[in-house]
């Protein structure tokens, strides 16, 4: 299932347990992924950041390691549908989870935070 929040807030929804847990288990289980990226979309950037590090602090927290998680914030800038509408508006507002890098070389040779911005550092 998706990972929500309260309305206009970087407060996850109970409801985003299982999905949250179902990364922390991937994270487990494959090793070579040194870096994994959490993508905050939202309107608003720096709400977009917050709630990539939310999801971050809670994968932590949960036992993943801080040094293979990075925070970015895409703010408005990658849509997946018309903010014209409720509905796509809706869908525009999401966290993506990507693999970076695996065994410390960035995929594809991209950089780790796919063109967004680095929220913060989540072993702080």
């Amino acid at each position: 299932g998706p990972i929500t929040f309260q309305a206009n807030s970087d407060t996850l929804d109970p409801g985003s347990d299982p999905a949250l847990e179902h990364i922390r288990l991937y994270m487990d289980a494959k090793a070579a992924i040194s870096t994994l990226r959490i993508e905050g979309h939202a309107d608003d950037q720096t709400l977009s950041e917050r709630r990539a590090l939310t999801v971050g602090r809670w994968l932590r927290a949960h036992g993943t390691d801080c040094k293979r998680l990075l925070a970015v914030g895409f703010g408005a800038n990658k849509p997946i549908a018309d903010a014209s509408t409720p509905e796509g508006k809706a869908q525009n507002t999401r966290i993506e989870i990507h693999n970076a890098a695996l065994l410390g070389r960035p995929i594809g040779g991209l950089p780790l935070e796919g063109g967004g911005r680095v929220a913060g550092d989540l072993c702080q």
